[in-house]
This record gives C-alpha cells, structure tokens and sequence, in this order.
C-alpha cells in the first residue's frame, strides 16, 4: 500500500463519518508525521485484509490514531520533561485496538468534563472513531446531572474549574460517597507520580495530561466491563 493509498482510504472514511476538518487534521498528520506512520498503515491495510473475522477495519484504526497524534502534539508539555512523541500513537493504537475493544467503544457513553471542551476535541475524536458516544458537562453539577439520567460507561474529567481548584474531585467524592463505582480518569495538567498517586486512593482509575495515556485508561476501563 502506498501513501497515496493511505490518504484515498483515510478520505474515504473521512466521507463516510462526515466529519469536514478530517481532511484538514489528516493531512497535516501524515505531512508531519508521515514516514512513522506509513508503515503503521500499511500493516493495518495488510491486516484488515489478511485476519479473517478481524472487526477493527483499517479506516477506524486510521482515524484514531491521526486524532491521537493530533492531540499528542497540540497538547502542551506541562512542565513534563518525558518526551511526547506523537508517532508513538501509531504505535498505541494498533497495539491497544482489538476487536473485543471496538465492540464495547460501539456501546460506550462517556462523559467528559471540562470548563473548556474545545482544548479536547482531538482527544474525543480518537475515540469516537471507535464508535464511543460522547456526553460534554463543564460543571460538576452539569455533571452529576448527567449521571443521574442515564448509563455512563466512563467519566473523564479535568481538575480546576472556577471557582473550584479541586473540582475533579470534589465530582469524584460525591460519586463514590453516592456508591457510584463508574471508571474515573483525570486528565489535568500534571503527570507527577503524587497526583497519580492521590487520584488512584481517591478512587480514580488513573490521572494523566498525556493524550496517549488517556487513550489507554479509556480502553482499559471499556475492556474490564463485564
């Protein structure tokens, strides 16, 4: 499979989703990132083609993994010293991804909260080209309301929101004060081992500001659903 291959097979399901700044965020990842991430799609190609019964098509992987490279590299460092890489989501993507993963994101219903939704839309899409539906809330209150009319599979959720610094969990409390065990995933500003750490005795499936760890808790938690 060439490259020009590639970009056909990533348009042609850029078409079919609908999704008009697909071309855009493909285009500038495979400019960017293009040599990582050529082999990557051909093994894809080759995959889809050769595994009988294999449900997760090239064009959803494809998908998530230029929305995670998107958002690797539009994320700021933090103050993190670990390199991000967003090649890597190449990488992250083809091993995370399964059938059984594809078939619960199909179902899943995440509710992600955030004062500021738009600093994650990549973060969303790389989901969503797995099939997950997305609830945005960006308030705890707006949150807890959610929550209180329907079935959510996971909750993602930012730290500080005005004028609570600790709003993440502040939410956090009050869910599993209620008896409410729902997967709980921080995605802030810091990666320190002590936030981690603090979110996971708080009751937090895991904290991270990487978009590529986010990716990873997120299928975890869909996979260890009954």
């Amino acid at each position: 499979m060439s490259i020009d291959d590639i970009v056909k097979l990533i348009d042609s399901a850029t078409k079919l989703a609908g999704a008009l700044a697909w071309p855009i965020l493909v285009g500038f990842v495979l400019v960017r990132f293009g040599p990582a991430l050529k082999s990557f799609f051909e093994s894809l190609g080759e995959f889809s083609l050769k595994g009988a019964g294999f449900e997760a098509t090239a064009k959803r992987k494809a998908e998530a993994a230029a929305a995670l490279a998107a958002a690797t590299a539009a994320r700021p460092n933090a103050g993190d010293e670990t390199p991000r890489d967003p090649r890597a989501a190449a990488e992250i993507v083809s091993q995370a991804v399964t059938p059984q993963v594809i078939r619960k994101a199909g179902r899943a219903v995440i509710l992600w909260v955030d004062d500021r939704p738009q600093n994650n839309v990549y973060e969303r899409q790389s989901l969503e080209a797995l099939g997950a539906r997305f609830l945005i809330a960006k308030s705890t209150d707006e949150a807890l309301a959610h929550l209180r009319s329907q079935r959510v599979d996971v909750v993602i959720s930012d730290m500080g929101r005005p004028p609570d610094e600790r709003a993440g969990y502040t939410l956090l409390s009050a869910l599993r004060t209620g008896g409410n065990r729902v997967p709980f995933i921080i995605y802030a500003g810091s990666n320190a081992p002590e936030h981690k750490a603090e979110a996971l005795a708080s009751g937090a499936q895991g904290s991270t500001n990487r978009a590529s760890e986010l990716f990873e808790y997120v299928l975890s938690a869909l996979k260890s659903e009954a």
